[in-house]
């Protein structure tokens, strides 16, 4: 059946001659700050990088940066962080920030006459204890499921991302889990992949998060997850924690988040 459906698939675009170009409209460019401090556990976590773009039309395929911005982070000691663009390509590098759990941090970018700032605390992140492979029979064979088992802190309330990343793979699969119903017990994250097979390298990635962070990227996901035709206006312009401090509506894309984080290596037996 398969087959079948790849060979008609290729008539049809063998068939097609016309190049249709789809005239859409393009919004005004909007700042883009991609402020994740993330610690790995066992490191300094001194090196980190925010990175400064703009929106761009559909078509376009490179992401045009900011320059020439002022970018630091200070905690609740009034401690600068300064992050500076080295390479004049819009990422802004800082190598000796000073991480803490629990410490809250507040950042503030300077870009194009206009300040925009945001606060979150940095928050601890529990140790992948192990990873567990299983075989399940799918629809249309042997289908393999991994997980990966954490410790949940049973004295708080904690929201955690994860995320799994199949190499050669760019893009990472996401998923929020929060303890609601798991408060103090082992937790795990899971995947499974029809195309998965021996040999296969897979990267887990675990972050404590916030709250709000955790309803920003469930959000995000629902979003990006959603489908369907690739020129629909999407269900809504997601607003992160970064205030623009000239006009209030005049918001960013991106969110200011830090976590602790840990990952783990493994490959499909």
């Amino acid at each position: 059946m398969k087959k079948i459906v790849f060979f008609l698939v290729f008539l049809f675009f063998a068939s097609c001659q016309d190049v249709v170009d789809v005239d859409l409209d393009t919004a005004e460019p909007r700042l883009v700050i991609d402020a994740n401090i993330l610690w790995q556990k066992e490191t300094t976590g001194n090196d980190q990088v925010i990175k400064l773009s703009t929106t761009t039309d559909y078509y376009s395929d490179v992401v045009p940066p900011v320059l020439g911005a002022t970018v630091f982070v200070t905690n609740s000691s009034a401690t600068v962080y300064n992050f500076i663009d080295v390479q004049n390509n819009g990422e802004y590098v800082c190598t000796n920030f000073v991480p803490v759990i629990n410490e809250t941090y507040t950042l503030v970018v300077q870009a194009n006459g206009k300040t925009y700032s945001a606060t979150e605390k940095l928050l601890a992140t529990p140790t992948i204890d192990f990873v567990q492979q299983t075989t399940v029979q799918g629809i249309s064979g042997d289908l393999i499921q991994v997980k990966f088992f954490f410790q949940d802190n049973g004295l708080e309330d904690n929201n955690y991302l994860v995320t799994v990343q199949k190499e050669p793979e760019v893009i990472p699969e996401l998923g929020v889990i929060e303890d609601r119903f798991f408060q103090g017990n082992q937790m795990f994250g899971f995947y499974t992949d029809e195309e998965l097979e021996t040999g296969n390298n897979l990267e887990f990635k675990l972050l404590g998060i916030s709250r709000r962070y955790y309803n920003y990227m469930n959000k995000l996901i629902n979003i990006t997850s959603s489908g369907g035709n690739p020129f629909a206006t999407p269900p809504a312009t997601l607003r992160g924690n970064i205030i623009n401090q000239n006009d209030f509506n005049d918001f960013p894309f991106g969110y200011f988040h830090l976590s602790e984080i840990d990952t783990e290596a493994y490959s499909i037996q």
